[in-house]
């Protein structure tokens, strides 16, 4: 399979909204927390790999601003999951030299939750490996709001006039500031959507959409988008 992928070609960036931790869950008669703690153990090793042959931007969906209206002891376990997962992959990160970063309004996360991606991003900072967004109470209307108030700012305060607002700046004013779009973006679970994830820079992404659920996916499922990815992108002649 990897022989049949162009790896001079490979998507700069990936996104991937990984749904169906719940539905893998009830599936096997499992309590759904089971789910997203298998979840969790298969995005690890996916961002592994993806550093591996070379990916420099991986960005996946690990809360949305919509994910409050689900169960209380769901949530909960959720950010606890969460927790546990930043302060372990941290170690795991600098070692395998990938760049965590945060995405998302962490502000109304909880105290010892922010704590955690803090030290994560701090820790993490200087490696040079791929760049591992981790989009938390993200919602991509919010992040849109979020940028034009740093822009509206910038001229309530003069630093800018209205006339310099263009696409360079509203794109300097998102929460991924600094990165290219995204090249391939991924959805698992057979639902037909993106859910608001990422709408600026999605807007000439590929999309491929999986029917099976994210704790099945596999090393061979990325491959094989990566594949579908650079088949549609050589009849453009990109």
């Amino acid at each position: 399979m990897e022989q049949e992928i162009d790896f001079n070609r490979l998507p700069q960036h990936i996104a991937i909204i990984m749904d169906g931790n719940r539905t893998w869950a009830r599936n096997k008669n499992m309590d759904p927390k089971l789910g997203h703690k298998q979840g969790a153990k298969v995005l690890e090793n996916i961002v592994r790999f993806a550093n591996k042959i070379g990916i420099k931007y991986f960005t996946v969906y690990a809360f949305s601003t919509e994910n409050w209206k689900r169960a209380k002891d769901e949530v909960g376990a959720l950010m606890l999951l969460l927790k546990s997962y930043l302060d372990d992959f941290a170690k795991k990160a600098d070692t395998d030299n990938i760049q965590v970063k945060v995405i998302g309004d962490i502000t109304a996360l909880s105290k010892q939750l922010q704590q955690s991606i803090i030290r994560t991003i701090e820790r993490t900072k200087n490696n040079t490996g791929v760049i591992f967004n981790i989009a938390l109470n993200y919602g991509g209307r919010q992040e849109i709001v979020a940028a034009t108030r740093k822009i509206a700012e910038k001229i309530k305060n003069g630093e800018i006039n209205v006339e310099d607002i263009n696409e360079e700046l509203v794109q300097n004013s998102l929460y991924t500031a600094g990165q290219p779009d995204v090249d391939l973006l991924i959805r698992t679970s057979g639902q037909l959507r993106t859910s608001g994830f990422l709408p600026w820079q999605t807007i000439y992404s590929e999309f491929v959409f999986l029917k099976k659920n994210w704790p099945d996916f596999t090393e061979e499922d990325l491959l094989q988008t990566i594949k579908e990815y650079q088949s549609r992108t050589i009849k453009k002649g990109k």
